[in-house]
């Protein structure tokens, strides 16, 4: 199995120091410059993951420009996940597949160009045929065209109930003509609408933004935003003792205690910690191959011993974050989950098991989880490394198993669309390389029905079809702990990891 030495975590995590306290160019005193041109403090930022496409809105990155506020979508969700106006006013279900979105006046792209419809229809129409299709367009036929300078009418192929929840998505954001310059390529260097103008990408190591001055709503607090890429997760902390970052994505919880607890912040999300089966190759092929590794998971001692209690022990795929979804696990949902099959009798059967280093919690899982299953009969194999050197083969079904940490509503406020990119046969994001006609109809149905208690219904019936075949078995529910300097205000604590910078952000040093 590879796993890395304590010497070189060691020196990984001492490079990326080093790294991280060089871009933030601390001055003599140790402490990071705080003032732009007229004076009010910048706001340093250390991020998770670096960008994996180039920060192109059509992928993953979409959610770094949402969280930074540069790129912005005609409608935005409150907590409750529904629909509100951004660079759309309003909207209105003109016939059951045709909605018609009113725009903002006066938006200026930070390009200097007027926003318009047929920039709104371009930025729609890009997303909606890529390939692949950003996952909130999984199996969603749209078009949009400009009806007048600021009316877009957005056309589905069958009844969407959801398509303002959909536009809401930051892979849907709407970006100047600029930025579609390169037919390869969508550039979101200053071209997005938001409070904070992207002036500059270094590659995977950090990101400038400055305060857009000409901004439709009220400008920015902030002068602007340094980003730096930190993937090790002390580094990250390391930062937050020190002063060196205002704000801090994902503290490790090991490195909790070593943290003023004034400066972490715990929030719940709608995120779980899930082993992925190679349902089509291999050895879980076998459904009760699937069943007897199920079987052999102990997620209480995993959420003990890994994540120190915080983390929810998970009875499904869909969390706490959500808290319908527990009361709609009742009798039909327990019926459809008594037809899985019986654990078959495992002895010395070979897996490989993958994961990435990227959450620095998962590498640990990884640990727990051969223990649990070498002791129900497996031989594991495990192969870890960054998210973005191990992304491709896990697409690719290289791995018997893969772990990950999936967000379940990242994209419209609502489960269909993750279920469907996961689990769905046409599914953009499949690891388990999964396939049945018995999910597939029944996130039809739901995909089908308004947003309320019947669609939830649907989707928790999806979701138990899912479980009973075992494609995938959900371990835990995280909660992201978040680092906030001390004079830091404003600071979204997003549970859809959306928003992290916005308008009203400041630091105080």
């Amino acid at each position: 199995m590879n796993r890395p030495t304590p010497l070189t975590v060691l020196a990984v995590s001492t490079i990326s120091c080093f790294a991280l306290t060089g871009c933030f160019s601390p001055g003599p005193d140790g402490s990071p410059p705080a003032s732009g041109e007229d004076g009010d403090a910048r706001i340093s930022i250390a991020m998770l993951q670096p960008p994996r496409s180039g920060l192109t809105p059509l992928s993953d990155d979409a959610f770094k420009l949402s969280r930074w506020s540069t790129a912005e979508t005609l409608v935005v969700l409150n907590h409750l996940a529904e629909a509100q106006p951004s660079l759309a006013t309003g909207w209105q279900q003109t016939t059951p597949t045709e909605w018609t979105f009113t725009l903002r006046e006066d938006v200026t792209f930070h390009d200097g160009t007027p926003l318009t419809a047929d920039d709104v229809a371009r930025s729609l129409t890009t997303a909606a045929t890529a390939s692949p299709t950003p996952r909130i367009l999984d199996g969603v036929d749209l078009t949009a065209v400009a009806s007048d300078d600021l009316t877009v009418t957005v056309t589905t192929a069958v009844a969407d109930p959801l398509v303002p929840q959909r536009l809401s998505s930051p892979q849907l954001s709407i970006l100047a003509a600029s930025a579609y310059d390169d037919d390869d390529a969508v550039d979101p260097v200053g071209t997005g609408t938001g409070p904070f103008i992207l002036t500059a990408v270094d590659g995977t190591s950090g990101a400038t933004l400055d305060r857009n001055n000409d901004y439709w709503g009220d400008p920015a607090a902030a002068a602007g935003i340094d980003v730096q890429f930190v993937p090790d997760g002390t580094a990250r902390a390391a930062a937050l003792r020190t002063g060196t970052a205002d704000v801090v994505e994902a503290i490790p919880v090991g490195q909790v205690a070593q943290i003023d607890e004034d400066l972490i912040f715990e929030v719940p999300m709608p995120r779980t910690n899930t082993l992925y089966l190679n349902t089509e190759s291999g050895p879980f092929a076998d459904p009760q191959v699937r069943a007897a590794a199920r079987e052999a998971i102990d997620r209480a001692s995993i959420v003990s011993g890994v994540y120190e209690g915080r983390a929810d022990v998970a009875e499904g795929l869909l969390g706490p974050a959500l808290p319908w979804a527990a009361d709609a696990r009742a009798d039909e949902y327990r019926e459809i989950l008594e037809q899985r099959p019986e654990p078959a009798t495992v002895d010395g059967v070979s897996i490989s098991l993958g994961t990435f280093t990227d959450r620095a919690e998962l590498p640990e899982v990884a640990v727990q989880l051969e223990q649990q299953l070498e002791a129900a009969g497996f031989i594991v194999e495990q192969d870890v490394r960054e998210y973005q050197f191990i992304e491709a083969d896990a697409l690719d079904g290289t791995f018997d198993a893969f772990i990950l940490s999936r967000a379940t509503v990242l994209d419209s406020g609502d489960p269909v669309a993750y279920l469907y990119s996961d689990f769905g046969c046409d599914g953009s994001f499949n690891l388990s390389q999964f396939c049945d006609p018995a999910v597939d109809e029944a996130l039809r149905v739901a995909a089908a029905l308004p947003a309320g208690p019947d669609r939830r219904e649907a989707i928790m019936a999806a979701e138990a079809e899912i479980l009973s075949r075992d494609a995938a078995i959900p371990m835990l529910h995280e909660r992201v702990i978040q680092g906030e300097a001390a004079g830091t205000e404003g600071a979204a604590r997003d549970p859809r990891e959306r928003l992290l910078i916005t308008g009203d952000t400041r630091a105080d040093r």
